[in-house]
């Protein structure tokens, strides 16, 4: 008989450099954002094995979010770009948001039968 030798494509160094990469890419991204926005703060939630969402708040009151691998990417992806990082999307930072009249339109579509978002 051969001898079976279990391989973990998890690890290694081709996945620590994707990794970092990875990392280094959505730092640049939140960095812009902060950049274009006037400063911002962010929030990183869990999607499960999807990763983590990490949502962006400018000092203009503008937002967005991006979705990275891992929550320990995301984590090292915000702290790598300086911008707050709050706990929870709690009413106080949530206030900052500012929305227009597409939120609102799309979230009347889906809430109330508003127009479709087809």
């Amino acid at each position: 008989m051969a001898d079976i030798q279990q391989v973990d494509e998890g690890a290694g160094p081709e996945r620590d450099a994707k990794g970092a990469r990875r990392t280094a890419k959505l730092a640049q991204q939140i960095s812009s954002f902060a950049q274009a926005h006037g400063g911002a703060e962010g929030q990183i939630a869990y999607l499960g094995q999807k990763g983590a969402r990490i949502v962006l708040v400018g000092e203009d009151g503008e937002w967005g979010d991006l979705v990275a691998p891992t929550h320990a990417v995301a984590e090292q992806a915000v702290k790598q770009s300086g911008i707050t990082v709050h706990e929870d999307f709690d009413a106080e930072f949530a206030n900052k948001v500012r929305t227009g009249p597409y939120e609102w339109t799309r979230m009347a579509g889906i809430q109330v039968g508003g127009p479709r978002n087809t």
